[in-house]
């Protein structure tokens, strides 16, 4: 089993979201609190600055580089106090009797931070895969299936547990069984088609 990190395991997905609304509305850019959630959500950051600084008129050169710096300094603090798993990790992850990772778009520190501070690092141990690792990003499959040749499995065999669009479509492109923590809204129908959608971590211990 494969376990995507933000908004999947830790509650960061939501907050970490609300950065970046305040930081591109702070630069400039016009949208919605629901706009900012729905285009962010999943994507790597390297595009997210790029799509914002596209927008801003009479930036510095190094725009890009400080608003990332800026964004990350700014979740550190605010993981660091206030960061809680999301309901049930800690309990599913102790009682799987199966092989598990973790696989995130995120950087390896952060998901090391994250996992450390909600208390599910010991769990995870060192199965941990960042796209930045080795340029792996979702919707790419790669990282799903760099994951499950660690884990010594063949894909079609994994499941992959994700809230994202590009982790979806990841899992789906990478031929494992996906379960979604993503509503049913806002995802396209060749998608929503191939994924089992649960409610919590709660609904998806039920189907193993």
């Amino acid at each position: 089993m494969i376990f995507d990190s933000d908004g999947t395991l830790v509650d960061s997905e939501v907050p970490a979201m609300d950065v970046l609304y305040e930081m591109a509305r702070a630069a400039g850019v016009d949208m919605t609190r629901a706009e900012a959630h729905a285009r962010f959500r999943g994507a790597r950051m390297s595009e997210i600055a790029a799509w914002i600084g596209a927008r801003v008129a009479d930036k510095p050169a190094d725009f890009e580089t400080e608003f990332t710096r800026r964004y990350r300094a700014t979740c550190t603090r605010h993981f660091r106090e206030n960061l809680r798993e999301i309901p049930g990790a800690f309990g599913l992850l102790s009682r799987l009797h199966i092989p598990f990772a973790v696989a995130t778009n995120g950087p390896r520190e952060k998901v090391l931070l994250t996992l450390e501070v909600t208390g599910l690092l010991p769990l995870v141990g060192d199965r941990i895969f960042s796209a930045y690792d080795d340029g792996l990003f979702k919707p790419d499959p790669g990282l799903f299936l760099t994951a499950a040749r660690a884990l010594g499995c063949e894909p079609r065999h994994c499941a992959v547990v994700e809230d994202s669009l590009p982790g979806l479509t990841a899992g789906v492109a990478a031929g494992m069984h996906v379960f979604s923590l993503h509503a049913l809204d806002g995802l396209p129908e060749h998608i929503a088609e191939r994924v089992c959608f649960i409610a919590s971590l709660a609904d998806l211990e039920a189907h193993l």
